[in-house]
């Protein structure tokens, strides 16, 4: 217990300091003796309007978004029982992406961007789980195929076809409004207006997964382990595909189809602190959310101020990193 929480304090600090750059730095930046000032007691002046109104906002959406993909990562890759399983694997954010880009197509207000987003993500989890949800049952008896097999076809068959439609969609679309597209599908929390929300779901995903925690742990030893060991590993199982795929489907409508951070975290805290699903999935919701705050704070600073996607910063960063942690694999 004392290491889990060593871990989890060393994982808290880095949040923290995150969330400090992020409120810190901008086209405008607050000078660091001002900030607890105008985070308590806000005031007229621009520092405190530009914190309150644009900064606290962004930043609390960038790390509930980062801290969803990652906790969804990490549970997704113990459904798969493959370390290297993300949480776009089975078509969520493809569905969300024809959702959005259809509003955007059609001329409709943000608000219905949302919606969009979020619809087509529950479309895709729903046929995603009807087509699979006789291979999760029959999980708990037949070990050698783990129930996986039809699930993944099913996914990226299904984000094959979306994929078809977005590119479709993208063709169509006047030239007006595919910058606008193009920045969703990249992952964008420029235009983000869920505030505090991701935050939110993201405690509440944590600690409903913490008591399964241990049964987790079980069901990465097989199946057949884990039924004779008193597991329920069908419920369990489809309690996994629910979670992970909701979350997903809240992140992927905050800010669009943000990539690595639900791949690369989780991977990356397994090689440092193991595979207890007890530590790791805390672990992983704080140090996502700190991943795409130090991302968003990038993209925000870089080129200031204009701002770039946050979805090519997580790549550029991402893609070194996670190769790096494939060859120490090796």
């Amino acid at each position: 217990m004392a290491r889990a929480l060593r871990i989890w304090l060393a994982c808290a600090a880095l949040a923290a300091a995150s969330l400090a750059l992020a409120l810190l730095l901008g086209s405008s930046p607050i000078p660091a003796g001002e900030l607890w000032r105008h985070l308590v007691v806000p005031d007229d002046s621009a520092a405190s309007q530009v914190l309150h109104q644009l900064r606290l906002p962004r930043a609390g959406a960038a790390f509930g978004t980062g801290g969803l993909l990652a906790l969804a990562g990490a549970l997704m890759q113990v459904l798969l029982r493959n370390p290297l399983a993300e949480p776009y694997v089975l078509g969520v954010s493809g569905g969300a992406a024809v959702g959005a880009l259809g509003a955007m197509v059609l001329g409709l207000a943000v608000a219905w961007t949302h919606v969009g987003a979020f619809g087509g993500a529950l479309l895709s989890i729903v046929v995603v789980f009807a087509v699979a949800q006789r291979d999760l049952g029959a999980a708990a008896v037949s070990e050698p195929a783990e129930g996986t097999p039809r699930l993944l076809l099913a996914g990226v068959m299904l984000a094959a076809f979306w994929t078809a439609l977005v590119t479709l969609m993208l063709a169509l679309a006047p030239e007006a409004r595919i910058r606008g597209m193009l920045f969703w599908l990249a992952g964008d929390l420029g235009a983000t207006d869920a505030g505090t929300l991701p935050a939110w779901a993201l405690l509440i995903a944590t600690l409903a997964m913490a008591p399964l925690a241990r049964s987790l742990n079980v069901l990465l030893r097989g199946s057949v382990v884990a039924r004779t060991l008193g597991v329920p590993v069908v419920a369990l199982r489809r309690t996994l595909y629910v979670v992970a795929s909701l979350a997903t489907a809240l992140a992927v409508t905050t800010s669009g189809a943000v990539g690595f951070v639900g791949l690369v975290v989780p991977h990356g805290l397994r090689l440092l602190i193991g595979n207890d699903q007890r530590v790791l999935l805390p672990a992983c919701a704080l140090t996502g959310g700190a991943a795409l705050l130090l991302a968003d704070t990038l993209a925000r600073t870089l080129l200031a101020p204009q701002q770039l996607p946050v979805g090519i910063v997580t790549a550029l960063i991402g893609v070194p990193t996670f190769l790096v942690l494939l060859l120490r694999r090796r």
